[in-house]
């Protein structure tokens, strides 16, 4: 019998049931299998009766239903399962056949794969896949890389379930070469991590600082969501404030202050680290979910620990524009933070990224959509090669709108002991992005004194070293010079 599957799904979690019934939807016969065989029979029973879905109980017989090339797409979780089943795969397909991960491995690991697929004669993409279960479903931002050869024979599925923005645009494209699909996803992940972080901060701000009430707190975020801070994250931020636990208390108010994560934010930075790019508030922001962990030690410390009363008194209109105004101008700062990054990964690794394409990509469907994104393509539309989107003439604009109010906001918090961790490095990121000269002088003088590092001078060419025997006990022998 002739195959008659499109693409097979390995992974039937939420995620993967609700893409298999994405793809269903838009004609496409798709192959299911998971690991637990009894999980694909209830299945095809429940979520997915009455569709064209297939189910298979080994991957010879999924392999053996799928039509050439085959296509394979696995949703399990990244690390080791990923590897298994690369392994599982290769003996049972040819030359040109497809693997493809969506789930969210690190993009290194995605380079090896790659490399090591290919060396069997097959294809590889590592996707990222962003929007949960709901955009899974209903349309998610898919962000592929890997084997270009593999993009045509992909490119047809994931751009009709990907979700929609004005004129019917696709909110998926190709990434590049190797893992670069799977970076993208992880620097979304990250400029995620800030965005929720910034909006917790205007949160207490509100909250804390200000008194505002579950139900002014609603209001206030469902205003926010009018305007230029409308997007997905303000919007559930605004339904979550909403919701009222069985006491008819706001629910919010009973949830454990204490915040998980699954290592997307921390890939982040370590790589920010690697390419030495300051993505401070990306930073700040996993630190600060560190902080919420250590709930025991925050307790113990809140009795010893004496600050300021954090009530904020003052026109309380004119507080809640400025806190506005500030969490929009340290989002300005985030988003400039991450492009910088995948500015440098593409130096580094060799990729050539469409900065206003994965601003597309990132415009509908995925956790971070927003009307903000729009500006972005626009701006990269405009410059392809802008430096820093903080130099875009629109956004440049909107931060200088925003500095009063956020200034204030940042001081006033400092004054009251209310963190803002996320808002305070926003803006002093800023600062010092726009300090022709910093304090650095004195800390090269530093390394020199006690390490020999050298230095350069302002009235020399750049390259040139020197070292200054300080002491005049020291030699002049220097340490070698490098950059960080």
């Amino acid at each position: 019998m002739e195959p008659t599957g499109d693409i097979a799904l390995i992974g039937l979690a939420v995620m993967g049931q609700n893409l298999i019934l994405n793809m269903n939807d838009h004609g496409y016969t798709v192959v299911a299998y998971n690991r637990t065989v009894a999980k694909v029979d209830e299945f095809l029973a429940r979520e997915a009766k009455g569709t064209k879905v297939i189910g298979a109980h080994s991957i010879q017989d999924m392999v053996s239903k799928l039509k050439r090339p085959r296509r394979v797409m696995m949703l399990v979780k990244a690390g080791a399962a990923v590897d298994e089943f690369i392994e599982q795969l290769i003996p049972h397909l040819e030359p040109g056949d497809i693997i493809i991960d969506g789930g969210n491995s690190l993009f290194d690991d995605t380079n090896r794969r790659v490399k090591y697929v290919e060396s069997k004669g097959l294809l590889y993409i590592g996707t990222g896949v962003s929007g949960g279960e709901e955009g899974a479903r209903r349309g998610p931002s898919i962000m592929p890389g890997g084997s270009p050869a593999a993009w045509p024979h992909v490119k047809g599925v994931f751009q009709a379930v990907s979700a929609k923005v004005e004129g019917g645009a696709p909110c998926c494209d190709w990434v590049g070469e190797q893992g670069a699909g799977h970076y993208v996803k992880m620097v979304h992940n990250g400029i995620e991590y800030g965005d929720m972080q910034l909006i917790c901060e205007a949160y207490n701000l509100l909250k804390t600082g200000l008194g505002l009430t579950a139900e002014e707190l609603h209001k206030v975020f469902a205003e926010w969501n009018t305007g230029d801070l409308d997007s997905y994250l303000i919007e559930i931020t605004r339904d979550i404030l909403g919701v009222k636990d069985a006491d008819g208390g706001p629910l919010v108010e009973k949830i454990l202050d204490t915040a998980g994560q699954k290592g997307t934010g921390k890939w982040t930075v370590v790589n920010s680290q690697d390419l030495g790019i300051p993505i401070t508030l990306i930073a700040e922001a996993v630190y600060s979910r560190c902080v919420s962990a250590l709930k025991e030690e925050r307790v113990k410390a809140a009795r010893k620990l004496k600050g300021p009363r954090p009530k904020i008194s003052g026109d309380r209109a004119k507080l809640i524009n400025d806190i506005r105004d500030a969490l929009y101008a340290s989002k300005i700062v985030s988003y400039a933070q991450g492009y910088m990054l995948m500015r440098a990964a593409a130096a580094e690794y060799k990729w050539n990224l469409n900065y206003g394409g994965i601003a597309l990509m990132w415009r509908g469907g995925c956790i971070i959509r927003s009307r903000f994104l729009g500006k972005i393509k626009e701006a990269y539309d405009n410059n392809p090669k802008l430096m820093n989107l903080m130099l875009d003439d629109y956004f440049r604009g909107e931060i200088k709108r925003c500095q009063k109010g956020w200034r204030n906001v940042v001081a006033t918090a400092a004054k009251k002991g209310i963190p803002v961790p996320a808002f305070s490095t926003a803006l002093a990121f800023y600062d010092q992005y726009r300090s022709a000269v910093l304090p650095a002088n004195l800390l090269q003088a530093q390394r020199d004194y006690f390490g020999a590092h050298t230095y350069e001078r302002v009235d020399k060419p750049r390259g040139e070293f020197f070292h200054t025997n300080w002491t005049g006990r020291g030699g002049q022998v220097s340490s070698t010079t490098y950059t960080v």
